[in-house]
């Protein structure tokens, strides 16, 4: 793995990105599935990788349309907004005693944050300005809180950097999910989610720069229905279950 690699550009279909997005998928119906109200708590661990994926996913995004038309990337953040809103009353159906928002207001604020970055723009830079300060300001009320918010940038910054680097966006994963809590717990649970957590954006550049050859079904916008749609198909099975 080389700094010198890059991402597919253009509309050239990236199949690694593809398989990242469905594995961040399933590492969060994994994860969800602890709720239905069975035993799982050990799908804690591989659920501590859908969301450091999530916002690998919107850096290697950012990156494929970096010198394309604007409109595309607001089109993008609409799309997490609208779907942001949507999700909110199935999440708090399916997460009965939810604290935070669900995880895409993060996202959407994570990708102004992280384009901001990327562009020179004054409005992208004021966007992302606005964005940390709703983080550091709501931060209790996001999931995954204010790291949270940094991590596409965090992903961003290391994409094409060599493997060592990931450890910065590991740290950042790592602070997002409640580390203190996790180290009280002592559990092995709980240790296997903090090395997941750190080790989760390696693997997922490792899966981007590697996985060239891979061909999943293209994941394309109707892919965003699936978020709400997961936690009543998961409600549904609870009260089939329970």
């Amino acid at each position: 793995m080389h700094g010198t690699e890059t991402m597919p550009v253009g509309r050239v279909r990236d199949g690694a990105l593809d398989l990242l997005k469905w594995l961040a998928l399933l590492s969060m119906v994994l994860d969800h599935l602890r709720y239905v109200g069975l035993s799982l708590d050990g799908l804690y661990v591989p659920g501590r990788l859908a969301f450091p994926w999530f916002c690998l996913a919107i850096a290697a995004n950012l990156h494929r349309v970096k010198n394309t038309a604007v409109t595309g990337q607001w089109r993008y953040l609409g799309w997490l907004l609208l779907f942001s809103v949507i999700s909110e009353v199935p999440y708090r159906l399916f997460i009965e005693d939810a604290d935070t928002l669900n995880v895409l207001p993060t996202l959407a604020l994570g990708l102004l944050v992280a384009r901001g970055w990327q562009q020179k723009a004054v409005v992208d830079r004021g966007l992302a300005l606005i964005a940390l300060a709703l983080a550091a300001v709501f931060s209790t009320h996001l999931m995954f809180g204010f790291f949270g918010v940094l991590l596409p940038l965090a992903m961003m910054l290391v994409f094409r950097r060599p493997w060592y680097f990931s450890l910065l966006p590991g740290l950042v994963c790592v602070a997002a999910n409640q580390w203190q809590v996790l180290l009280s717990s002592g559990s092995l649970v709980a240790m296997l989610g903090l090395a997941t957590c750190l080790i989760a954006p390696l693997a997922g550049l490792v899966l981007l720069r590697r996985g060239k050859s891979v061909s999943p079904p293209a994941m394309r916008r109707w892919a965003y229905a699936l978020y709400p749609a997961h936690f009543l198909l998961l409600l549904l099975i609870r009260q089939i279950t329970t």
